[in-house]
């Protein structure tokens, strides 16, 4: 959830930005080299409860490697993803994706924004 990330330096800028869902994502950005850091979409109700860290901004990315590979239809055809891996063409199901835990968490947060 939102407020388990902590940002330990520094700032980030947001802005909005299309979709293929049509309901738009918020992209945090570096202010100085602009690099995405996290997103937050539109889940049924919530958006700022949920950020999507963009792994090649941790420290140590190998502690958080990704549940699902994402648009990968668009990936380059020298990119190789591990046979293992989750990967969806375009952006996913996350019903059907996530662990029964992150649905119960992404439950509460959506029963949450209705009070």
């Amino acid at each position: 959830m939102a407020d388990e990330v902590e940002l330990l330096k520094g700032e980030v800028k947001a802005e909005m930005v299309d979709s293929p869902s049509g309901k738009g994502q918020r992209i945090a950005r570096c202010p100085i080299c602009d690099i995405a850091v996290w997103s937050n979409y539109y889940m049924g109700g919530i958006r700022e409860g949920i950020r999507f860290i963009r792994g090649g901004t941790l420290d140590d990315p190998d502690q958080l490697p990704p549940d699902v590979h994402i648009y990968t239809s668009t990936k380059q055809s020298w990119f190789q993803l591990p046979d293992e891996a989750h990967v969806e063409e375009a952006f996913y199901n996350f019903e059907a994706t996530w662990s029964p835990e992150n649905l119960v968490r992404l439950k509460a947060l959506r029963d949450a924004s209705k009070t």
